[in-house]
């Protein structure tokens, strides 16, 4: 197989990573894997294993895409802080150290980061280039997990924090939970229904990724997000169309916390206002297969 280009993907056993590994060998990648012990799809390397070992695995590859990352969907408990904090910075750490052993490291390394590192936006979009950072354990995490990767010594490889909204898609994503609400008649509008929601499809995650690994000239955090932003309100009633649903009763904002506790998951997931623009993608001339909310959507529940 000689001339066949080489991924690494870290953290690919989530509903992202699946869908990347696919798309990747679909394309004529091949595919190298770090995960969890233990995880399904026997990864080429674990996080328990050496530095040396994970530069076995990272030496002669094109692109090193790390996804690792525990889901935010949980009580933020103490431990759970500790965990999804870990779970991203000492990650991002110990690739950074085994990229500084490889003889022939990646020449892009793509890490995961989050458009919620963004304030709670509802006057204007968040770029790049003039959007304000936010306060909170979610920030803190984001900003701790790119001062991670900013620290990792490669001066062989060029590194870009992906700032991701929300991921939707078939079979998996943030679109489960407002499914369920809406085939269940509560569909309505959460809470004041005019914080907005970025958002970005799956399948333009991973042109994301090839098209940032392609362009050279872009360098620092890369906002990941269809510039089809809309409000809480329009997206329910996008989703209610989408899964035929007739009604859909808004749920107050109390309610709303009241039902995280009994799921143990955070209302910031569905009460923040994210505003995320892609203003270098779109300078750039990224073009989108899926721009619009409304038809992604229903693309993704007729499972296309």
């Amino acid at each position: 197989m000689s001339g066949t280009r080489t991924v690494v993907l870290a953290g690919a056993s989530g509903f992202i990573g699946k869908y990347f590994r696919a798309r990747f060998e679909k394309d004529g990648w091949r595919v190298r894997t770090i995960g969890r012990k233990g995880a399904k799809g026997s990864p080429s390397a674990t996080w328990d294993d050496d530095d040396a070992r994970l530069a076995q695995v990272l030496d002669g590859a094109e692109l090193l895409v790390n996804l690792a990352g525990r889901s935010v969907s949980c009580r933020y408990s103490a431990r759970n802080k500790a965990a999804i904090r870990e779970s991203r910075v000492s990650t991002t750490a110990a690739l950074g150290r085994a990229i500084a052993l490889c003889r022939q490291p990646p020449s892009t390394w793509l890490n995961a980061s989050t458009g919620t590192i963004y304030r709670h936006a509802m006057d204007g979009p968040q770029t790049e280039r003039d959007g304000e950072l936010g306060t909170g354990f979610s920030v803190d995490v984001a900003r701790a997990w790119e001062s991670e990767l900013a620290a990792a010594i490669t001066p062989g490889t060029r590194k870009v924090p992906l700032r991701i909204s929300i991921v939707l898609g078939p079979g998996g994503g943030a679109l489960r939970p407002f499914a369920i609400l809406a085939r269940l008649g509560l569909g309505g509008r959460m809470g004041p229904g005019t914080q907005k929601f970025s958002w970005i499809h799956v399948e333009d995650l991973y042109r994301c990724v090839r098209f940032v690994h392609a362009r050279k000239d872009l360098t620092g955090p890369v906002n990941v997000a269809s510039p089809d932003v809309v409000d809480n309100r329009e997206l329910m009633r996008m989703v209610r169309r989408a899964y035929r649903a007739r009604f859909g009763i808004p749920t107050p904002a109390w309610l709303l916390r009241l039902g995280a506790i009994l799921i143990r998951t955070e209302t910031e997931l569905v009460l923040k206002s994210r505003w995320v623009q892609p203003e270098k993608l779109l300078d750039a001339g990224f073009v989108y297969s899926q721009p619009e909310l409304g038809r992604a959507l229903l693309q993704i529940a007729r499972g296309a």
